[in-house]
């Protein structure tokens, strides 16, 4: 008996992992231009900065905007990420969107204060459950391990979700799966994509309407809030959704009570709202494009889903299950470790939807194709070009220099997905530059930090 149960706590043993929390010391040393000295440890891989209370250190300073700036974990180091902010933020005397801290820390000026930033010495240790997959969402990487384990708790409560991530990282596949494994599992499950619908008809997809209520409106709908009553509904790229109609929402998740358009009486429905996007939603109530209070309501936990670029050591994994999805298991021998290794050079853009089209790509053409959008090799040099010199040099060099800068900056937006931000990183340049060089060659370019194009989830996601 007690070799069985010694058995038993081995075994127990074997599927959790201790991971390293890493640790940050942020100190106040001037608040609203006065003074200060106040400390906060943080543990975790996300501090907010702002003067909202649900931020990780809040400051009171009117200078500062409400989601001032965030301090993000990536790739064993932290990065200082403004988000949309008001009066911008510095990071020692330097003005900066993005940028990596160094590993001796660094002092963050916003508004009126200054906050001192340090990695502590120690970490804390957690144990991280060594959970394979969470349904049809599968990964090994600590980054995914820790996702899973949040999902667990999630989806056993009855509150409000919002999840964030870019494009095609399968935020639909994860709302899918809280519902299924929550209490209201076997309850109706509404999916309404924000981002597909016409603007005048979004607040009929979710609340419906009456016959008459406006040209074409036939006969009675019931809205996607009334069809899912006693479910969920999933709100699918909510930053989307146009403000006029935000305070509507808004109302329908504090009352659980909606109307129909051209309908007077109010009609109560039980439901729990389930959210995504792509976008970053604190920039967006910075800028006074999402409600504060309809964020909060929404984003009662949050959750985010990695890039792939984030989770890069579940790519072997994930090549493995999408081929038995394909039911050409076999076919890992296209996938050799130098194939794997060339693989995880990539950013991978599209993420996981962009890696299940290039498993399904090289198992037809029974090749690994180059990651890259475009091969260098494919690229004819500067040097190989014809030379005209009866054009004078001048205008030789500027035509020249008009057909890189189209070229590169074609393959940079679309490496990028069209969002300007990450370009501007990427091509170390100022992003305000790169604008006017894409409307000088009439190139067409996403907006602020996040992407707003695609669809949220992933089709085949990051399946098992």
């Amino acid at each position: 008996m007690a070799k069985r149960r010694d058995q038993s706590i081995h075994t127990v043993r074997q599927l959790i992992d201790t991971i390293a929390i890493p640790r940050l010391t942020l100190t106040i040393e001037r608040e609203r231009g006065a003074l200060a000295s106040r400390s906060v440890v943080f543990d975790g891989d996300l501090c907010r900065i702002g003067t909202h209370s649900s931020n990780d250190l809040v400051l009171a300073d009117p200078a500062v905007s409400r989601f001032h700036c965030r301090l993000v974990r990536e790739d064993g180091g932290w990065r200082v990420r403004d988000t949309g902010s008001l009066n911008g933020t510095k990071l020692d005397n330097v003005r900066i969107r993005d940028a990596d801290l160094n590993m001796e820390g660094g002092l963050i000026t916003l508004g009126d204060s200054a906050v001192r930033v340090r990695q502590a010495a120690a970490e804390r240790e957690a144990l991280v459950p060594m959970i394979p997959s969470f349904g049809v969402i599968a990964g090994t990487s600590v980054t995914m391990r820790k996702l899973f384990a949040m999902l667990e708790k999630v989806a056993q409560s009855d509150i409000n979700v919002l999840i964030e991530g870019e494009s095609g990282t399968g935020k639909e596949l994860v709302a899918t799966e809280i519902v299924q494994r929550g209490t209201r599992g076997d309850k109706p499950f509404v999916i309404v994509d924000c981002g597909a619908i016409s603007p005048n008809l979004v607040e009929s997809e979710l609340f419906g309407h009456v016959r008459g209520a406006f040209t074409g409106a036939d006969r009675d709908r019931v809205g996607a809030f009334e069809a899912a009553d006693g479910g969920t509904v999933f709100l699918d790229e909510i930053g989307e959704l146009p403000l006029e109609l935000q305070p509507k929402l808004l109302r329908a998740l504090e009352a659980r009570e909606i109307r129909r358009v051209g309908e007077t009486r109010a009609r109560k429905v039980n439901v729990r709202v389930v959210s995504a996007t792509n976008r970053d939603l604190e920039r967006e109530v910075n800028k006074s494009r999402f409600r504060e209070d309809l964020y909060f309501r929404l984003a009662v936990i949050q959750v985010h889903v990695p890039a792939l670029r984030e989770r890069l050591d579940d790519l072997p994994l994930l090549v493995r299950h999408f081929l038995g999805q394909l039911g050409c298991p076999d076919e890992e021998r296209l996938f050799q470790p130098a194939v794997l290794a060339e693989m995880a050079k990539h950013d991978w853009p599209g993420n996981v939807r962009e890696l299940r089209n290039y498993v399904e790509r090289t198992v037809v053409l029974q090749t690994a194709s180059p990651t890259s959008r475009k091969s260098a090799a494919s690229s004819p040099s500067l040097a190989s070009q014809a030379v005209d010199i009866r054009i004078p040099f001048k205008i030789a060099k500027d035509s020249a220099v008009d057909t890189f800068e189209r070229a590169y900056l074609g393959a940079l937006l679309e490496s990028c997905g069209g969002n300007m931000s990450k370009a501007a990183r990427t091509a170390g340049m100022d992003r305000m530059y790169l604008h006017r060089l894409v409307q000088k060659h009439g190139l067409r370019g996403g907006g602020g930090g996040a992407s707003s194009g695609g669809g949220g989830s992933a089709p085949g996601g990051f399946r098992g």
